[in-house]
């Protein structure tokens, strides 16, 4: 990579940081949906 190894692996490394907490967020914010459409459908909201 020449010179810019020391550009490019942080560079990677905090791309992949912000796809993982994505990923997360959404993850997470599905499983609330579920829990409250589980929630209605059974009537106890």
């Amino acid at each position: 990579m020449g010179g810019y190894a020391a550009f490019v692996w942080p560079a990677y490394a905090v791309s992949l940081l912000g796809l993982g907490a994505a990923i997360g967020i959404s993850l997470a914010q599905y499983r609330r949906a579920r829990a409250r459409l589980a929630r209605l459908e059974a009537g106890k909201v």
